[in-house]
């Protein structure tokens, strides 16, 4: 009792936020709710009195409901569904992963940027923008800003993808196929996935959709070995740093396990499309909801002013992920 009065005001305050981004996110999901929320959240901060009041209540949406948030996406993923669908386009998925976490790496260390951050940025560019981000930041200790650089980053991106790629895709000549795979690898968040396949279909009469959102999905899984790697990383680097011992359970996110148990089960049992696609819409309100309360607890000033870096590497990222996967397209054949 005396916990859900600790964290009422702020979750309630991260509520107030997310309820106008949710149905802001509905009317323009191009530009998507976690981006209206983190934006609604930043305006409304410097106007918060009494910070210590909901202090706790926001630590505990950015934090744990964003954690709830990617468990529950994982009964939106049926793994033989989404294995057998996106197994062609594995060289792809694999080759994109690679080319965006390498280019975060190398380009972090020549502009010299804070290495969270670009973890954060080269994870959430190559798997699946705010799910990745959510799923990797308590893995490397990441702040509410950094996460908020990161997300603002890619859901630029996005925005720009959703409303570029079916002009550019039909001034190169793509497939339908094609083009389910180039949305697919080269689109961050499902929804800007969804938006531009969704007129691709509206514009060819084709069934785009559907490969992409299972290319979309394929991608996602890869936050299960990501955040392996890097909790085997920061295990080593602690040591290392510090000389303490310290083990990869305490830094290994459970969450991430509980998301592969979500997935198994939906895979195992008959689950109604109905029971799924709510538990989908949830994980997108806690997504909403936490950067809500992310947003409060951001300094809009400096996010604007240290921006420059983070933005040039997301665009790198997003560059790059996107060349890969057209290349890769024109030497499988698909193209």
């Amino acid at each position: 009792m005396l916990l859900m009065k600790k964290y009422a005001p702020g979750v309630l305050l991260s509520l107030l936020i997310s309820v106008p981004s949710w149905f802001l996110g509905k009317a323009f999901p191009v530009i998507g709710g976690p981006v209206f929320a983190i934006l609604i959240g930043m305006t409304m901060a410097p106007f918060v009195k009494g910070k210590d009041f909901f202090r706790p209540g926001v630590a505990f949406a950015s934090k744990k409901v964003l954690q709830y948030a990617v468990i529950l996406l994982g009964f939106s993923m049926n793994l033989a569904t989404v294995l057998q669908k996106g197994r062609e386009a594995l060289p792809i998925i694999l080759a994109t992963i690679t080319t965006s976490l390498v280019i975060a790496y190398l380009l972090s260390r020549k502009l010299r940027l804070p290495g969270k951050t670009s973890i954060l940025i080269g994870v959430g560019s190559s798997i699946c923008g705010g799910s990745a981000i959510a799923a990797t930041a308590p893995v490397i200790d990441a702040d509410d800003s950094e996460i908020a650089q990161s997300i603002s980053v890619i859901f630029l991106f996005n925005i720009i993808a959703a409303l570029l790629f079916p002009a550019l895709g039909a001034a190169l000549g793509l497939s339908n196929e094609g083009f389910g795979l180039f949305a697919g690898t080269a689109i961050n968040d499902t929804s800007s996935v969804t938006a531009a396949a969704s007129a691709w279909d509206g514009i060819y009469g084709s069934n785009t959709l559907e490969t992409a959102t299972i290319v979309k999905l394929t991608r996602t899984l890869a936050i299960i070995p990501i955040t392996l790697f890097l909790a085997c990383y920061r295990t080593g680097k602690e040591k290392k740093t510090s000389g303490r011992s310290v083990t990869i359970q305490k830094v290994f996110p459970s969450f991430v396990l509980f998301f592969l148990l979500a997935s198994i089960i939906t895979t195992a049992f008959p689950i109604p499309a109905g029971v799924t696609g709510s538990l989908k819409e949830l994980s997108k309100l806690f997504i909403i909801l936490a950067m809500g309360a992310i947003g409060t607890n951001t300094d809009l000033i400096r996010l604007i002013r240290t921006g420059k870096k983070p933005l040039f590497l997301g665009f790198c990222c997003w560059l790059g992920i996107s060349a890969v996967s057209l290349i890769l397209q024109i030497l499988l054949g698909i193209w």
